[in-house]
């Protein structure tokens, strides 16, 4: 039996943008991973079923310009058409070897140029300013731009990092609306070389006409907040919520909008909701989860180094003032959220001793059930089976997460990293920020250790969703980001067969904290012209938790108190985690590619030794942040072993800043080169080169954009001498052998030169692209018009070669004009019923599993398919996703067809259930009966993968996320036109 509990761990939360929480992979081997955010095995409860004005709210990344089928074909079609232009040719033809330019098919524009082995211009020491708009003014042509669209930008920010970079933010005004997250992004080293141009700007040619404002539906901020904000606790702080009017580019034109930032909510996140019709076009959540003295492990408690409380100077060290009374410093603020209000109550206040000395010391409990653990080899901090009992070293936990806290944001403020309060850093003294308000970090400890039921038996105990985690929420410069730290252990059940994790508190081991505050500094570095995250859910939401783990690592290894053997694979993480680190990562940070030691399992890869990047989506079965981004991290830590600690850390963070908005792994490797260019004048080039060649980000590897859940990977140098050659082909239908016109293929490629190159086919199918550098390629790829994604690999020599394509069509696909009619259940934005729809197993439909009776009931959906078909097949991949884990994926369906309308009469075409092997693919289902003329399909979820849900469930809830929610990931209906 696998075992289900806890609601998360850094694992399976929403780790896109400035989400950052933590949930565990699985509890027994054979779990399935379900596609998707979620991973797999984690089955508990994320969190309560909940609902705002009009629709749900999830902790979903959801961008209306960069998700389903019609929006990348929509983009392949209009990258393809900027990149045939004329100005784009002789641009790219005048520009030396090694200069990358991406043009966002959203807007035509520059998404992203650099010059991966040098610089964009020569010195200069004309203002940054001017260097970058008089380059953008000489070649705004090929940059998608127009004379005009230059007198829009407004330099909104132009801060220098600790190696001399300017990195330029010009937000845009159009009409009198300020852009929402468009705009011109560049950066000038201190020489005054142009580095980088990006930022996905508008172009007002031809003019965009906005509706007029007694169209409005949304005419106040309060009405916008009032849409976005969710649920909030009882007495909770809403100051700190604002709504600001803006202008948001859908790329089918401009849309008056409300930008809303919310950290009140139990769903804290920026979102932007169309004034007109209240849809949401852009929501990033924000959860991804005399001398003051005292004492703290450096490390955790028992460690072998760094595991004996120390006596801390907070005052000394700037911390804490020296008449303090509380936990509540320039860069924190710690205090016990037991009740998870989200502030500090008097009784959750931590007071000193005596005179100014927090000097708590862990007092170890000795639990029979835990012997295993509680004291051999490691100190229990709590007794889950008894009654707040927490309260023993509540003080004590606060101190220390209190000592992470503060001691993580001295580290990241220094050099070589320099998270200083111009870049973002959280403090409450913004020295020169104009208008920016103080945000130190609301350090919330035992979060929700006193939430537990009586009825349920969890008196003076936490509930199912505040157990087994932590978490970072991370909003906008000058808002207050919160840090959470839970207790471990799910009250009453086993160690660890019941629950793997050990009775202690997270917050007192040094690289969960570290890992929760490094999200803060991602999602601060790598922003909008606005200074919003722009980190998505997939490739950049893997780098989010990679670089968390990087950092935490790396600073622990350098100070000692983590060993790093050569030839050995032994930097694991979350290790007081007890028998938990099993499934906390997969394998150890240092794994080699082919290490054969004995932790480097490979996951569910197929193969022993550590990840490439030809590992992406099946480190643990499906698409999912935490284990994609084991291939990111161990990517890293070759960086480190090869150029040194301190030398990386510049790289890695200065890339940060360069990168474009949402950046794939390739984005960021190519943002690492423009960094040594500026910092080390390239010195480091080719070991960068060899570095991530070897974990297959080579020369020839290709991403669709930072949403591509299935990248191409390449083990390939650069070229010493550049021979270009043509691939070409033609696109069929493989059941009508019918030539398919209109659609986009595209060479995944980001090495150099054009990215992504991307031809439309013709009245004959036929398709060219020219210009491409020789070798061997991953991946040729035909999206959209409802057809779906169809790859294979391509050896492209000076002779050119030919590669034909077939690919079916998906008459249920929303990029071939199929549409949702009805549904039951909320609408939860970003995990809603049209993600069943749009050809990407990376997202998913996520309904409420209960209804008023407290029993399980079915949730439907109506497809009104793209023509009348008759039906060959069906197939569903049923894995759960938006956070929920493996017991959340779909196991009984019934698929039903109408010929004539959307209420019915209906036909049963076919019924079943899915287990968990399932998951993470698309499962064929013939139909066994009304196959013939159809035009409408009712999809119902008639169970899902909880373990009897009667009796481990009740209301919603229970420790497993079936109890609250059924997902699916996708639906697909095959089949020909009916004559």
């Amino acid at each position: 039996m696998i075992h289900h509990f806890g609601p998360g761990r850094r694992r399976a939360g929403m780790a896109v943008a400035a989400v950052a929480s933590l949930t565990v992979a699985g509890f027994a081997a054979g779990t399935s991973y379900a596609s998707g955010t979620g991973s797999g095995g984690s089955a508990a409860a994320h969190r309560s079923p909940r609902a705002s004005v009009g629709e749900g709210v999830r902790d979903s990344y959801v961008d209306v310009t960069d998700q389903g089928g019609s929006a990348v074909t929509r983009s392949l079609r209009t990258a393809s058409r900027v990149a045939r232009q004329p100005a784009s040719k002789t641009f790219r033809a005048s520009q030396p070897k090694g200069t990358v330019l991406d043009i966002s098919g959203t807007t035509g524009t520059v998404r992203f140029l650099g010059n991966l082995n040098g610089y964009l211009t020569g010195p200069s020491h004309k203002s940054p300013r001017k260097i970058a708009l008089r380059y953008v003014r000489h070649h705004h042509t090929a940059l998608g731009l127009t004379v005009h669209d230059l007198t829009t930008f407004r330099l909104a920010r132009d801060y220098k990092d600790l190696t001399g970079i300017h990195h330029l933010y010009f937000t845009q005004r159009i009409g009198h609306g300020k852009v929402a997250r468009n705009g011109l992004t560049a950066s000038v080293n201190r020489g005054g070389h142009l580095l980088t141009v990006g930022g996905m700007p508008i172009s007002t040619s031809p003019a965009h006409k906005l509706p007029p404002a007694s169209a409005l539906t949304i005419t106040t901020g309060a009405e916008a907040l009032a849409r976005t904000r969710g649920p909030v606790a009882p007495g909770a702080d809403t100051a700190d919520d604002t709504a600001q009017q803006v202008v948001f580019d859908t790329g089918d034109g401009l849309r008056p909008a409300w930008e809303t930032v919310v950290t009140s909510s139990e769903t804290p996140a920026t979102t932007i909701i169309d004034a007109v019709t209240g849809e949401v076009l852009l929501r990033t959540p924000l959860t991804q989860y005399e001398h003051s003295t005292g004492r703290a492990y450096q490390f955790f408690p028992g460690s072998r180094r760094g595991g004996r409380q120390i006596k801390v100077d907070f005052t000394k060290k700037g911390w804490l003032g020296a008449r303090a009374r509380d936990l509540s410093g320039n860069n924190s603020h710690a205090f016990s959220d037991v009740n998870d209000n989200n502030k500090p109550d008097k009784s959750e206040e931590v007071r000193p001793l005596k005179g100014h000395s927090w000097g708590y010391r862990l007092k170890p409990f000795h639990l029979g059930f835990a012997k295993k653990f509680c004291g051999k080899p490691w100190p229990c901090s709590w007794n889950p089976n008894k009654a707040y009992s927490w309260r023993v070293n509540r003080a004590q936990n606060a101190t220390q997460v209190f000592y992470f806290v503060n001691n993580w944001h001295d580290h990241l403020m220094n050099a070589p990293i320099g998270f200083t309060e111009a870049a973002g850093n959280f403090q409450l003294k913004n020295h020169g920020k104009h208008g920016k308000a103080g945000d130190p970090v609301a350090t919330q400890t035992d979060d929700g250790a006193n939430t537990g039921r009586k009825a349920d038996g969890l008196k003076g105990l936490p509930d199912g969703s505040h157990i087994d985690n932590a978490n970072m929420s991370t909003p906008p410069d000058g808002h207050r980001p919160t840090m959470q730290m839970y207790l471990q252990h799910q009250p009453h059940t086993a160690y660890p067969g019941g629950d793997p994790f050990s009775p202690t508190n997270v917050g007192d081991e040094a690289d969960t904290v570290y890992h929760e505050y490094t999200h803060g500094l991602s999602n601060r570095l790598n922003v909008d012209v606005r200074g919003r995250s722009t980190l998505g859910g997939v490739q950049a939401g893997a780098m989010g938790e990679a670089w968390s783990d990087w950092y935490a690592m790396d600073y622990l290894v350098r100070k000692h108190l983590q060993r790093d053997r050569r030839h050995k694979a032994d930097v694991r993480l979350f290790v007081y985690d007890g028998e938990g680190v099993n499934f906390d990562r997969t394998e150890p940070i240092d794994c080699k590619v082919r290490q054969k030691a004995r932790l480097c399992n490979g996951g569910t890869s197929g193969h022993r030794g550590g990840y490439t990047y030809a590992d992406y989506g099946n480190v643990v079965g499906g698409p999912e942040v935490h284990g994609d981004g084991e291939i990111w991290a161990q990517t890293l830590w070759d960086l480190r072993n090869k150029l040194g600690s301190k030398k990386s850390e510049s790289l890695v963070t200065r890339a940060m800043e360069l990168a474009p908005y949402n950046p794939s792994f390739l984005d960021m490797r190519n943002a690492i080169l423009v960094a040594d260019n500026s910092v080390f004048r390239g010195k480091h080039r080719h070991a960068i080169w060899k570095v991530f060649a070897h974990r297959g980000m080579g020369y020839l590897a290709g991403s669709l954009g930072g949403n591509d859940a299935t990248p191409s990977a390449s083990f390939a140098m650069p070229p010493a001498h550049l021979k270009l050659g043509k691939v070409a082909g033609t696109v069929t239908d493989p059941i009508t052998h019918d030539p398919i016109v209109g659609v986009p293929v595209t060479l995944a490629f980001q090495g150099g030169g054009k990215t992504n190159p991307t031809d439309v086919t013709d009245g004959s199918g036929h398709y060219a692209i020219g210009g491409v550098p020789v070798g061997h390629y991953g991946k040729i790829t035909v999206l959209g018009g409802g057809y779906e994604p169809s790859a294979k690999p391509v050896k492209v020599t000076s002779s050119g070669a030919t590669v034909n394509l077939q690919t079916r069509r998906d008459w249920a696909a929303s990029s071939g004009g199929a549409s949702i009619t009805s549904h039951t259940g909320p609408n939860y934005s970003g995990c809603g019923p049209s993600e069943v729809i749009d050809l990407s197993q990376a997202t998913a439909w996520s309904t409420t599993s209960f209804d008023s009776g407290n029993g399980y009931v079915s949730r439907k959906i109506v497809i009104k398919l793209g023509d009348q078909v008759d039906v060959s097949n069906f197939a569903m991949d049923p894995s759960a996703g938006c956070g929920d884990g493996a017991s959340a994926s779909t196991a009984g369906y019934r698929l039903e067809t109408s010929a004539t309308t959307a209420t019915g009469p209906w036909i049963v075409a076919a019924t079943g259930t899915f287990d968990a092997n399932a998951n993470g693919k698309m499962n064929p289902i013939p139909p066994v009966a009304g196959a013939s003329g159809v035009k409408y399909v009712r999809l119902s979820l008639t169970s899902n993968q909880t373990p009897s849900y009667a009796s481990n469930c009740s209301g919603g809830g229970g420790a497993y996320s079936g109890c609250a929610f059924t997902d699916l990931s996708e639906l697909e209906v095959y089949g020909t036109p009916t004559p």
